[in-house]
């Protein structure tokens, strides 16, 4: 295949993911699956992703989380533009309501 040819995506991957039963078998799956470098990459991103929602600025967000200027500028790019799914906002917000709801039980 030619590389300027474009692969179709395998759901077989997603589909796999939605089956995982819990947070333990989750973080092994990936342990499985990535190189401790690609899990820490993608961590970092989740987190800029989450700390940009909050309204944090880049300085605060180099800070916490290490990230280069340049992957914060690029995680916010995807954000702004509703990525390429189009669905990172509306997951962090659902954490964060979750994370509210659990303090309300407590």
């Amino acid at each position: 295949m030619a590389k300027t040819e474009k692969r179709e995506r395998s759901m077989a991957l997603y589909e796999t993911i939605l089956k995982l039963k819990d947070l333990d078998e989750c973080c092994r799956f990936f342990d499985d699956l990535c190189t401790p470098t690609e899990l820490r990459s993608l961590e970092q991103r989740f987190d800029v992703a989450v700390y940009l929602q909050q309204g944090l600025v880049y300085l605060d967000i180099l800070d916490k989380t290490g990230a280069s200027s340049a992957t914060i500028s690029r995680v916010r790019r995807s954000m702004l533009d509703n990525g390429a799914g189009g669905v990172m906002q509306e997951v962090i917000a659902r954490l964060q309501q979750g994370e509210k709801d659990t303090e309300n039980k407590e």
